[in-house]
């Protein structure tokens, strides 16, 4: 009998990892990972194994480790820890004699210059050195990112970034969540997974279909990256925060977030979610 286990598992990609990863294994198979197993009790219900497992507290991890064979790290999202954080995922893995890991990293990590790539760098060479078997989920941005703010945008009719004309292959959580869990139960090792959307769009394509769908006029406006941080700040993000998401949308227009290997649709085996109908569910 093989064990599976979720870390992260009260995340949104996490919760949504353990419903695809149900779909292929029996919940008696399934331990899920939680700082705070309470929340998971609605799973426990369902059979699954829910361990107690917190990022910053190795000595859990080992326990919650215990007897588990394959193991998905979903990636934190405790900005600057996560190195240090992941690694211990990692050490507790190797110690519970874990056999194969699938890691949620970033899209074109390597050559990545969006500033969240370096942490997630850092973890692929950890995996790297750590004699463990694994392959690199490296996901793209979810559709979710983006449909989050057009309560406002239909508002104020206007969208604002620094992305230009630059391509978006985007992708729902529930693909992102349905490739990672293929790879939890059939994933062989030594694979770099660059995971996006079938279809690609720009921002202005994204505009257009909103004000489509809504039956409102909403328009793109593009800003310098200067630009985008000072809006951004000024509607309460801390600098820091207005700077990097300004900074992603800036590398929008230069590639960052495009890739046409269909990696994600193949692995999860099912086409991904257009951003058209993302945007549909977001409206009703």
């Amino acid at each position: 009998m093989t064990t599976y286990a979720i870390t992260g598992a009260t995340g949104q990609l996490g919760r949504l990892a353990l419903d695809e990863l149900m779909l292929k294994v029996a919940p008696a198979d399934i331990v899920a990972l939680a700082r705070d197993p309470a929340k998971l009790a609605d799973y426990a219900s369902k059979g699954v194994q829910v361990r107690q497992g917190d990022y910053d507290d190795p000595a859990s991890l080992e326990t919650a480790l215990d007897g588990v064979d394959r193991v998905l790290l979903i990636s934190g999202n405790a900005v600057g820890e996560r190195k240090r954080q992941h690694g211990n995922v990692i050490d507790a893995a190797k110690k519970a004699g874990v056999s194969y890991i699938a890691y949620t990293s970033i899209l074109h990590g390597d050559r990545s210059k969006l500033q969240l790539a370096p942490e997630h760098v850092a973890t692929e060479k950890l995996l790297a050195d750590s004699g463990l078997n694994y392959d690199l989920l490296r996901n793209g941005w979810y559709s979710e990112n983006y449909t989050m703010g057009i309560g406002q945008s239909l508002e104020t009719g206007v969208i604002l970034g620094a992305a230009g004309d630059g391509r978006i292959s985007s992708a729902s959580r529930a693909d992102f969540a349905a490739g990672a869990a293929a790879a939890l139960v059939d994933g062989k090792g030594g694979s770099v997974y660059e995971l996006a959307g079938d279809e690609s769009w720009t921002m202005a394509d994204f505009a257009a279909e909103l004000s489509r769908q809504s039956g409102k006029t909403v328009e793109y406006k593009d800003l310098s990256e200067a630009e985008y941080a000072q809006v951004l700040e000024g509607a309460g993000l801390p600098p820091p925060v207005a700077a990097m998401l300004a900074s992603t949308s800036a590398l929008t227009a230069a590639g960052e977030l495009h890739e046409e290997s269909k990696d994600l649709s193949k692995l999860a085996g099912r086409p991904t979610t257009p951003i058209s109908e993302t945007i549909a569910r977001a409206l009703r």
